[in-house]
């Protein structure tokens, strides 16, 4: 059972210089990474890592790859959400990050199928793999990050953060595959794509420069403090999230299941399919993106607020809801080739109902566990539940697609359906409410979050 420190209050929360920015710009340049691998397997690698011939089959061996990297998620979730709760949240984003950059800058000296053979895809999976590894606990560490340095009435903005450095990451990727993709083709498959791969060399001394000033938080702070003190009792994270947390385990699972599965669906299945089946310039998509991208960046910090004053559990539910409103009408505007509606179904989608479900994420998310087990429980529940949706869901979409008459799209509408419903089952069993309270200001008085706990 979760019980309050010794002194009987919650540790006192900061904001110190360097959190933010550590948070945002660390996620931004992880996310970077991620979503450029996304958006070149489903345009490029089909066409340069596997045997040409038939572009559909080698398109759906490269959304494979992407797969492959949320196998590896779950490992990464576990291990470094276990260290999270043991050494630090700080040592842990420095490694996660240093892990998924490198990995990244390796894939841009890959060779071809056409210069190795086989061995250009293997080598490919290898280095995907070790991606999947380190954005395995990244964005549950920044969530744990920057919950525990918030005060209370805050969370909803601070946990906002790295929702925000997501989307600016994704920006900065969609922005350069935009630019990539508009110059010829030979250019792109040759050297093009390469680029911004490589760039994740100096990515990554930048992204360590900014977390090495980051302090660690209060939280896991007096944690250590505690552990130290004679007759402590020696308790491992995992065991104690399994026995005494699996609740909000189950809850934090239920809503990545449904979220990660809406989303990539949006950002990686949607350029295959415009490319591939209505025959979509890819920079039309890729421009969408962008543009999608933007306004969830200004409207990011808004929903944190909003998040602080009504409770993020309304608005992932609000989430929920506008997804599952949206899952046909998304790809009528899509199947009309024109631009200014494909951006329009993009903008809704990606910078409008998912930052809305992902800035309400962080402090509902975090909030489902006590601090002992945080990092733990939002690292093994949202990558386990990630493996299970992320990296399945393009490549389900694609194959449905491909598999229904005239390539029709209903049964991609459908998962958007379950996906929603997921995500809003999730938010109704909110744990907070049943664990005691920590910030009572949250959801007009009801319970933020389980205390910071020791159990024995």
């Amino acid at each position: 059972m979760a019980n309050t420190p010794s002194n009987g209050n919650p540790p006192a929360a900061a904001s110190p210089r360097g959190v933010r920015s550590a948070v945002v710009i660390g996620s931004a340049l992880e996310w970077f990474d991620f979503y450029l691998y996304a958006s070149m397997a489903a345009l490029v690698f089909g066409k340069i890592f596997f045997p040409t011939g038939n572009e559909t089959v080698a398109t759906l061996a490269s959304l494979g790859t992407f797969a492959v990297g949320f196998l590896a998620r779950p490992l990464g979730g576990v291990v470094f959400g276990i260290m999270g709760d043991r050494i630090g949240r700080k040592k842990v984003l420095a490694l996660t990050f240093t892990l998924m950059g490198v990995s990244s800058a390796c894939i841009g000296l890959l060779p071809t199928y056409s210069s190795v053979g086989l061995a250009a895809p293997l080598l490919l999976v290898f280095f995907r793999l070790l991606q999947g590894l380190g954005a395995g606990a990244e964005f549950g560490s920044a969530i744990t990050v920057a919950y525990e340095h918030a005060a209370p009435g805050s969370r909803g903005r601070q946990g906002s953060w790295p929702a925000l450095g997501v989307n600016l990451g994704l920006l900065a990727s969609s922005l350069v595959v935009a630019a990539l993709t508009s110059t010829s083709k030979g250019f792109l498959y040759d050297f093009g794509w390469r680029i911004p791969f490589l760039m994740s060399f100096a990515l990554v001394g930048i992204g360590l420069w900014v977390r090495r000033r980051m302090p660690e938080t209060p939280e896991f702070e007096q944690l250590a403090t505690e552990k130290e003190a004679p007759h402590a009792p020696r308790r491992h994270p995992f065991t104690t999230l399994l026995r005494s947390n699996w609740r909000g385990l189950a809850v934090v699972m239920a809503i990545t299941i449904g979220y990660n599965g809406v989303s990539y669906i949006f950002k990686t299945f949607s350029l295959a399919y415009l490319t591939d089946f209505r025959d979509v310039p890819a920079s039309v998509g890729a421009l969408g993106i962008s543009i999608a991208s933007c306004v969830a960046i200004a409207c990011i910090p808004v929903i944190g607020r909003i998040t602080d004053r009504y409770g993020p559990q309304r608005l992932v539910l609000a989430g929920a809801v506008a997804t599952g409103l949206l899952a046909f009408p998304f790809f009528w505007l899509l199947d009309t080739g024109t631009s200014w509606l494909i951006w329009l179904a993009l903008t809704l989608a990606t910078g409008l109902v998912v930052p809305t479900m992902l800035a309400a994420q962080g402090a509902f998310l975090a909030r489902q566990f006590p601090a002992d087990v945080r990092a733990s429980g939002l690292g093994t529940g949202r990558e386990v539940g990630g493996a299970l949706s992320g990296g399945l869901a393009p490549l389900a979409a694609f194959a449905t697609v491909q598999a229904s008459p005239g390539h029709a799209t209903w049964g991609v509408s459908l998962l958007f359906v379950a996906g929603a419903l997921l995500v809003g089952v999730g938010a109704l069993f909110d744990r907070s409410r049943h664990e005691g309270a920590e910030d009572p200001e949250q959801d007009g008085g009801t319970a933020d979050a389980p205390a910071p706990a020791r159990v024995g």
